[in-house]
């Protein structure tokens, strides 16, 4: 795709390619080696998802609803369409004006007295809804998904904690306590929404790019929290990494010693057993991490990770795992989407 053209652009020569009975992936940046199982594993993972939304937007899941409708729903604007064009539009449009529904008055996107960790949807909703704001077509849908990610910022400036972090709640409501897993949604969310032209201040970004550094240990590694620095995460430690590089912060002192560590705990990625347990969502941001490197470094590692991927994957498109199989799928998805480039937030 060319770097000017918007996916609803390519949208519209697939649909014209199509029609003359040229393939559609003439006009994808799809790699001559790429496995064609890759493709068939995403698209099955994809009719998954939409097949098993609700009506109303969410998928029934016990647990964080907020985050699993943003993942679910990131993952499949990844494959290129929008609320209005392409095979996964109306589940999308769905997805979004959900998480419009979840918003607060405070700016809070969640439910506050269901989800105790509402922190995670709040920053996967922002993600979510930033990527959709640049391409969406309806104008009344558009200037809610503004108001709605204008409040959201404010709503996570305010939740902030004074070292810099945020936790599975507000600082006013956690006790100030923060931790890595939750500041990175944020980061992410907040990048997204910058990215979209939404006002989001740089003292806010800058004070959790320095949390994350004060949270790093002499090994390179990333520990839980500033409340409870310990053993490295490698898992935290790749997904502020993937922050750090949404943010801008390529050249920072830190960032060799954090890549360093990431790479020798993570790059071999038959062992699962240093991920803590969390295999999805450590390689949902290591995987943006090394595509972020360049080719010689991605593709040998994509070839791994795509086919572990591919071959645990359910008859039915989905795949299991801790949390939730709308929450392994969506990241699944995500990760094997990634050089596809739809997204802003995941480009080199």
């Amino acid at each position: 795709m060319n770097p000017k053209q918007t996916r609803r652009d390519w949208l519209r020569q697939a649909t014209v390619l199509s029609a003359i009975g040229l393939s559609a992936s003439v006009g994808r940046p799809v790699h001559a080696e790429e496995n064609a199982k890759w493709e068939e594993s995403v698209r099955k993972g994809l009719d998954w998802l939409s097949r098993t939304q609700s009506s109303r937007g969410h998928w029934n899941t016990q647990v964080y609803p907020t985050a699993m409708a943003a993942l679910a729903g990131t993952a499949m604007i990844a494959s290129g369409s929008t609320t209005t064009q392409g095979p996964y539009a109306k589940p999308i449009a769905r997805t979004a004006d959900y998480l419009i529904s979840k918003a607060n008055s405070n700016g809070l996107i969640g439910d506050p007295k269901t989800d105790s960790r509402y922190t995670y949807g709040h920053g996967f909703a922002m993600l979510f809804m930033s990527q959709v704001l640049g391409e969406e077509g309806l104008l009344d849908r558009r200037r809610e998904l503004v108001e709605v990610l204008t409040k959201a910022v404010e709503f996570s400036g305010n939740a902030q904690t004074a070292a810099g972090g945020w936790g599975y709640v507000s600082a006013a409501e956690g006790n100030d306590f923060d931790e890595g897993s939750t500041t990175i949604t944020q980061v992410q969310g907040l990048r997204g929404c910058r990215n979209a032209g939404i006002p989001v201040s740089g003292e806010i970004i800058q004070r959790a790019k320095d949390y994350i550094y004060g949270c790093k240990n002499k090994d390179g590694g990333i520990s839980y929290s500033s409340r409870q620095r310990g053993s490295s995460r490698p898992a935290i430690t790749a997904a502020a990494l993937a922050a750090l590089y949404n943010a801008g912060d390529y050249d920072s002192e830190h960032v060799p010693e954090m890549l360093a560590y990431a790479k020798e705990n993570l790059h071999n990625i038959s062992d699962t057993a240093r991920a803590f347990g969390h295999w999805n969502y450590t390689y949902l941001y290591y995987s943006q991490v090394v595509y972020r490197q360049g080719d010689e470094l991605w593709k040998p590692f994509r070839q791994k990770l795509y086919d572990q991927i591919a071959t645990t994957q359910r008859p039915d498109g989905y795949w299991e795992g801790q949390i939730h199989q709308v929450y392994v799928s969506a990241c699944n998805l995500i990760m094997m989407q990634l050089d596809h480039s739809y997204l802003p937030i995941y480009q080199r």
